[in-house]
């Protein structure tokens, strides 16, 4: 069912926002050549105690997972698209990294992620981190109050594919509020015109996840959690927290 919130629950869905906005700064500031991905894991749960908020991430357990999921982010290092563990894994110069973060405070909930390079950059990977903060911008364009969900899912979907980028199939953004995961599905593929109409209090985790080389994915077998290309080329993901009002998309998981 989807719950369209008050004008006080989108308020306090932002101020889970701003939490989650200053995990993923912290992360960003930590992430260095050999620091590994368990200590960005720290930097994260660090900030929710000091914000007195909780990690909706720390023992979920969706249906194709193994195992309830044990940090409080997802890191996604180079081929990993979404979903990865945090580990003794070390960062090395180059690597493309995404952070996943969602925070809950008095009772609501708030959800980003970001995409950025660890030491020397190439073109190829600030290309394809760009396009999916383009992407991003586009889904966050198009939810506006009169459109449907999938004038999003098509924003989304036409920017990837312009860049010739591949997505995921079946996975995308979702409703939020109460709970981290509600209806309905945001697809990054879609039909304009058609899915759930967009109404002032609708709030939704827009996602785009763009992998380099096209839309083959595997769970590995190593967690179960962790999507992987099949190809082993690299992936970037980008997420914001949006609320639809009568004023146009508000970005709640901004700083």
């Amino acid at each position: 069912m989807v719950e369209i919130k008050t004008d006080a629950g989108l308020e306090a869905m932002r101020e889970a926002g701003r939490v989650v906005a200053r995990v993923l700064a912290a992360v960003q500031k930590t992430a260095a050549v050999g620091v590994r991905t368990a200590d960005l894991d720290e930097t994260a749960r660090a900030v929710l105690r000091e914000a007195g908020a909780r990690s909706p991430f720390l023992g979920y357990r969706p249906h194709f997972a193994p195992t309830p999921f044990p940090a409080v982010i997802c890191v996604s290092v180079n081929d990993a698209v979404v979903h990865g563990i945090p580990d003794g894994r070390r960062l090395r110069d180059g690597d493309l990294v995404s952070v996943d973060c969602g925070a809950e405070l008095d009772g609501w909930a708030a959800d980003a992620a970001v995409s950025f390079i660890v030491g020397t950059a190439r073109p190829a990977d600030l290309a394809l981190i760009d396009t999916a903060r383009a992407a991003l911008e586009a889904g966050i364009a198009a939810a506006t109050v009169g459109n449907r969900i999938g004038d999003i899912s098509h924003a989304v979907g036409t920017v990837a594919g312009a860049a010739g980028y591949g997505m995921p199939r079946d996975f995308g953004g979702h409703g939020i509020g109460r709970r981290m995961h509600e209806d309905p599905h945001v697809p990054n593929r879609g039909r304009p015109g058609r899915g759930y109409p967009l109404r002032h209090g609708l709030a939704l985790a827009i996602e785009p996840m763009l992998m380099a080389g096209g839309h083959d994915h595997y769970h590995t077998d190593l967690d179960g959690w962790t999507l992987r290309t099949t190809d082993g080329s690299r992936a970037a993901h980008m997420e914001h927290t949006v609320a639809i009002t009568d004023d146009g998309p508000r970005v709640l998981t901004l700083p």
